[in-house]
């Protein structure tokens, strides 16, 4: 299982691909296949049948991207940054900007 430095709602940027500086919110992470789902981004294709009540034809939709393709922003610093871990005084775990140590868990 990959480590939690990316989580639902997190603001990312994808370094790497067809998609290359663009950004968006994270809408779901896959721990076990270590991908997550970006707004707006990675669109695919879909062909669909008609079935029972729905109608067929061409949808798009966000395909996952690898967990190692993108970053979080940073809301201070406002740049793609690494992620590091601090225990705060009350025992708690949090995840904090390398650049600036600011905290990304609000």
């Amino acid at each position: 299982m990959a480590k939690a430095r990316l989580k639902k709602g997190d603001k990312v940027m994808v370094i790497a691909g067809k998609d290359k500086e663009k950004s968006g919110k994270i809408k779901k992470v896959d721990f076990e296949k270590k991908r997550v789902v970006v707004e707006k981004l990675n669109m695919i294709k879909r062909h669909t049948k008609p079935g029972m009540g729905t109608q067929g034809g061409i949808l798009e939709k966000e395909a996952s991207i690898h967990l190692s393709n993108v970053m979080p922003i940073c809301s201070k610093c406002d740049k793609p940054v690494r992620v590091g871990y601090k225990v705060l005084a009350d025992q708690s775990k949090v995840r904090v900007c390398k650049r600036c140590d600011e905290l990304l868990d609000k």
